[in-house]
């Protein structure tokens, strides 16, 4: 029976997409639920599974354009039975050279003891180095002197002798690389040209749409991340004991701005026509770098999430993102987005914007800096953050307040659990 299996659709209004890699060769047996090709979509990469096993047979070409329930391939069940029966009987008769006794084997013989008559030299002793590895004193000497090991000089003899080490110092030097500076370096000037994939194309428009139809502004503020490291450190191990996973610095300013998304619920917003939406929940976007570009796959409700729950999230997120098995669902109904430049060593940076999102903050690299503590210099682990946000929806008071209050919640992370607050304001009742 012939199966055909057609392109799915990757979501609402997407009626193209492009056939990124077949995972198989053409006219191989595939199992059923095996991933056998890609097609990538302006939004997101769908794996082609198997409905069933068999033969397949490549329809569409790599790097082709095709639209949503066109045909990618077909696959033959009925080509695999004679597979199958050529299996079975190799199982059944196994080779002949395999099951009979192997012939022609005989035990090593025992090497002659060398004769010594009067008028001969006196053999050199040898020296056991290992269960078959002998080694004459004079070759050992010679080999300490020349600093070359028993697999330099010849792998699988039992015996070496000064005339063994000899010939391979020799060759050792024959075949010694020459230094870089002599090495003649050839300088090439070749381009390569590749097409552009849909979700690249669809990136770029929507960032030079972002800077052609919002106010984007960028405030900056930098943090100490003191607390964070030292708590980082000093309860790692047992975090990692009872969640199973590691702490990292993303989950804390996603908790961060989750709750200060709830005190500035203006930059929590989007515009709608000539409406204004404010989400009273926080969707929290994470910028996640892959081979396909970049992907924004969302945390849902991460305000109500703990530490671990966040840390978890990402884990599971990043890596179907990654493996290009996120779906339009993991990255769709964000209301506000984090990015970090920092793990690629980026020191400050104004992020674009996520639309229709008014805001997104960055992250950048931990640099240790001289700062003004108390009247002192002290050396601190600092960062930089950076807020860009559409002016048209979000004020600059709010824009400067909704980065210092996530500062002042890294810098002193046990307000987190505190919903923002200290613990002097509980006390008070403030």
């Amino acid at each position: 029976m012939i199966i055909e299996l057609r392109i799915p659709s990757p979501g609402e209004s997407i009626t193209e997409v492009e056939v990124g890699a077949w995972l198989v060769d053409d006219g191989s047996v595939v199992e059923k639920d095996q991933e056998i090709a890609e097609v990538e979509s302006e939004k997101a990469t769908l794996p082609i599974v198997a409905e069933e096993s068999g033969k397949v047979k490549f329809l569409l070409e790599p790097g082709s354009t095709a639209k949503v329930g066109d045909i990618i391939c077909t696959i033959d069940t009925e080509a695999i039975e004679p597979e199958a029966k050529k299996k079975k009987e190799k199982q059944d008769h196994p080779a002949k050279e395999a099951s009979q006794p192997l012939q022609n084997q005989t035990p090593d013989k025992k090497e002659p003891e060398p004769k010594v008559s009067a008028s001969s030299p006196a053999p050199e002793k040898v020296k056991q180095t290992g269960d078959k590895i002998k080694v004459t004193p004079v070759a050992a000497k010679k080999m300490e002197e020349y600093r070359l090991s028993v697999d330099d000089i010849i792998k699988g003899l039992k015996r070496i002798t000064s005339e063994d080490v000899e010939r391979a110092r020799k060759n050792l030097e024959a075949s010694t690389i020459p230094p870089s500076s002599f090495i003649k370096k050839e300088i090439t000037r070749e381009t390569s040209v590749e097409k552009m994939s849909q979700l690249r194309k669809k990136l770029s428009s929507r960032l030079v749409a972002v800077k052609n139809e919002t106010a984007m502004l960028t405030t900056f503020n930098e943090v100490d991340m003191s607390e964070v490291i030292r708590l980082r450190k000093t309860w790692q191990d047992k975090f990692i004991k009872k969640h199973g996973i590691k702490l990292g610095f993303m989950s804390f300013f996603i908790k961060a701005s989750a709750i200060a998304l709830k005190r500035f619920p203006g930059i929590n917003s989007m515009i709608d026509g000539e409406n204004i939406i404010t989400y009273h929940y926080a969707d929290i976007g994470i910028a996640v770098q892959t081979d396909k570009g970049l992907m924004v796959p969302v945390i849902r409700n991460a305000g109500t999430l703990s530490l671990a729950a966040i840390e978890a999230e990402l884990k599971r997120l990043a890596d179907k993102a990654r493996k290009n098995r996120i779906s339009i669902d993991d990255m769709s109904g964000g209301t506000f987005s984090i990015t970090n430049g920092g793990v690629f060593g980026s020191m400050l940076s104004t992020p674009l914007l996520n639309p229709p999102q008014a805001a997104i903050l960055g992250m950048h690299n931990i640099v240790e800096r001289p700062v003004a503590v108390n009247g002192k210099v002290e050396i601190r682990p600092v960062m930089y953050l950076a807020l860009s946000y559409d002016h048209r929806l979000v004020d600059g008071r709010d824009s400067v307040s909704f980065l210092r209050s996530i500062k002042e919640m890294i810098e002193q992370p046990v307000s987190l659990f505190l919903g923002g607050a200290s613990v002097e304001e509980m006390l008070l009742d403030l």
